[in-house]
């Protein structure tokens, strides 16, 4: 069984899944999904560690970043806002997500892309056969 034929939401599961020691720790960050065909192409995350560390030198209440049940949270989270993206097949999902006060926060944003060529290829006008032609 191939990719393309898991649903969307699985597969941004599995991301997340993958993603998950990579994101522990962390306060804030954007996660970034590429969808080809309505499959995860790339996928990964974009954060600045340096703006982490100072946080860290806070004595914060959320000084070690997201938890194990926070990631899981995010990831659980992120699936569910899934059920907002409507027909589009081709374009790119962001999550943005903060940790503050303890509570994870999460915004997602869902850009669509679609390829003009394809359109045009649709709507050109059929071909006549020669015969019609005469």
């Amino acid at each position: 069984m191939s990719w393309d034929m898991v649903p969307l939401a699985r597969q941004v599961d599995a991301a997340l899944q993958e993603m998950a020691e990579e994101l522990k720790g962390m306060f804030a960050g954007t996660i970034v999904f590429q969808i080809r065909n309505d499959a995860v192409g790339k996928f990964g995350i974009r954060h600045l560690p340096l703006e982490c560390e100072e946080r860290e030198s806070d004595n914060s209440s959320s000084a070690g970043g997201l938890s194990a049940e926070q990631v899981e949270k995010l990831r659980r989270m992120a699936v569910e806002a899934l059920v907002h993206k409507k027909s589009w097949t081709h374009g790119e999902i962001t999550y943005d997500f903060l940790l503050k006060q303890g509570k994870v926060n999460l915004s997602v944003q869902f850009e669509s892309n679609y390829n003009m060529a394809n359109l045009m290829f649709r709507l050109s006008p059929k071909r006549r056969d020669r015969r019609e032609a005469n």
